[in-house]
This record gives C-alpha cells, structure tokens and sequence, in this order.
C-alpha cells in the first residue's frame, strides 16, 4: 500500500476531484479541505498578507492506482501550473 498526498491551491480543488472520478481512481480518501503552508509557489496562509489557501488529500491504494491518479492529474497541473499541484507517494 502506498500513501498518496495531493496537495493544491483551492481554486483547483473541483477540478481534481472531478479528474480523479473521470479516470476512475481515489474512490475513497480523507481530505483536509483548508491546508497553510509555504512551498515553491510562495506561502499560503489564509491571511490579508498571503490570502490563498491549499487543501491536501490522501488515498491509500495500491502502486498501480497511484500510477493512474498521477496521470489523472497530469492534465490538470497542465492547465493550471502556477497552482502549486503536487502529489507524493510514501509507502
């Protein structure tokens, strides 16, 4: 088994949840709808300074699902780049 984290900007949450229900992945995951932080595309905090906001979502799955849900995001990091998408996997 493998822990898959997304992490994003907000403003793209919609959009990953409906890529990974079209590619048919991440049936079934916890999400922390309001996630601060800094990464390489600057902070988030939620605040007047740094207003934006990222969520994180976590699947547990199998090697082969992580595979699919990373293709699953691919076009959507492809459309939105400046969003700070990333995906991790621990196993």
């Amino acid at each position: 088994m493998i822990r898959v984290e997304i992490i994003a900007n907000r403003s793209v949450e919609d959009n990953i949840t409906e890529a990974l229900k079209a590619a048919d992945v991440a049936k079934f995951w916890t999400k922390a709808p309001v996630v601060h932080g800094v990464g390489a595309k600057g902070p988030r905090m939620g605040d007047s300074v740094w207003p934006e906001e990222n969520f994180m979502m976590v699947v547990w799955c199998e090697e082969d699902e992580a595979r699919r849900i990373k293709k699953a995001l691919e076009p959507v990091k492809a459309q939105y780049p400046n969003e700070g998408i990333k995906m991790f996997g621990i196993d």
